[in-house]
């Protein structure tokens, strides 16, 4: 095994040219605050990592100022934390954090609130403020995190080349009799030992399994002759990696193996329509014609593509840009997202081939090479 040198993790410098960056854009739309609560956008701009919960931990963003909001008894842990230098402002057991945010926005304008933080959050902070002045922060934070510097890139490809090993030696252990729950817990192990960090999700289908894009429940023993899929990904310095590899163990069915065709060519169609200025939709769009040229469909009809053709990466496992249809969205190089145009034939198989791409300066290039046929899943 030789796996590439681990990258440089992203260091505060970028991390404050992120923050000049949103600060031009509130200026750009009269925001006088951003508030980020305990997310990965509050990652991405601070690098504080925190787990969400029903008090507020986060940070206000103001144009000359970073805040950091924070339970009391929660400062000296937040003190051990890597994060950008600012100042902490407490709140106590008793007291309300919107009241706090409040009073530091007071007679500023508009205060754009996290995308992802918690709605009843959002209802404290309008009972305080009018709430003609809360804004969505999604417009400002969203269009900066979907483009993705060296470092990012460098950071998931790395991840994905961990996780495409893991993938390698979860093939090598795969016989008849294999449990699922097995090679699961096979997976989150070789996670920890190659990233340390444990398998983020892992999806592990044999057989007519295979046709539920996100597995089955319960416990699955591989019989002779079954389609193996299997899904997962791990993080590297918060970034996601996510891979899928479906294959069989001995020469394949004549079914499946016309399916795989389809599968490889399908997933090829979407690489070749992600040219720079493209629209986003265009390349679902040239998946599902694909594979009507093939007799399955048409929209999300099944036998066919149950399902978008792809999502954006990063910091969430699914996030800007997604690959669907009518998106609008042109493609610009740093955008990262997956090509994973699934079929399924409702209660026989399905096969998805996942990997992902990310826009270059001049068109699409793959982090992982794309798997080589249905007995030999890797490059």
């Amino acid at each position: 095994m030789t796996l590439s040198p681990q990258p440089a993790f992203i260091t505060d410098t970028e991390r404050q040219e992120r923050l000049d960056r949103l600060r031009h854009a509130m200026e750009a739309k009269g925001i006088a605050a951003v508030l980020l609560g305990s997310t990965d956008t509050l990652r991405y701009f601070t690098g504080l990592v925190w787990h969400g919960s029903e008090r507020l931990l986060g940070a206000l963003i103001t144009a000359e100022d970073l805040i950091y909001i924070v339970p009391g008894f929660e400062e000296s842990k937040v003190e051990t934390l890597p994060r950008l230098a600012g100042r902490t402002l407490l709140w106590q057991e008793e007291e309300s954090p919107a009241a706090l945010v409040a009073g530091l926005v007071k007679g500023q304008g508009l205060l754009a609130i996290d995308d992802a933080m918690p709605l009843f959050f959002y209802h404290a902070l309008a009972a305080t403020l009018s709430p003609a002045r809360l804004v969505d922060a999604g417009p400002l934070t969203r269009p900066l995190r979907r483009i993705k510097s060296k470092a990012e890139i460098d950071i998931m490809r790395y991840a994905m080349g961990l996780t495409l090993e893991v993938h390698k030696r979860a093939h090598a252990m795969m016989a008849p009799g294999a449990r699922a729950s097995e090679v699961v817990r096979f997976i989150d192990e070789q996670h920890r030992a190659l990233a340390g960090h444990d398998s983020t999700f892992c999806i592990v289908s044999f057989g007519q399994a295979t046709s539920l894009p996100h597995g089955a429940e319960g416990e699955q023993v591989l019989a002779k002759g079954d389609v193996i899929l299997v899904d997962t990904g791990t993080r590297i310095d918060g970034y996601h990696s996510d891979l899928t590899r479906t294959y069989v163990l001995d020469e394949p069915e004549a079914d499946f193996a016309a399916a795989f065709a389809i599968e490889q060519a399908a997933q090829q169609a979407v690489f070749d329509a992600a040219q720079l200025g493209a629209p986003l939709g265009s390349l679902d769009d040239a998946a599902r014609a694909l594979l009507v040229e093939k007799g399955l469909g048409p929209d999300y009809r099944l036998p066919g593509l149950p399902h978008r053709a792809g999502h954006g990466i990063g910091l969430e496992i699914h996030e800007e840009p997604y690959v669907v249809r009518g998106n609008q969205t042109p493609l610009q190089p740093g955008m990262c997202f997956s090509n994973e145009p699934m079929i399924v034939f409702p209660g026989r198989f399905g096969i998805r081939l996942e990997d992902h791409i990310y826009m270059t300066e001049t068109g699409p290039a793959w982090f992982t090479e794309p798997q080589k046929s249905a007995v030999s899943p890797f490059a």
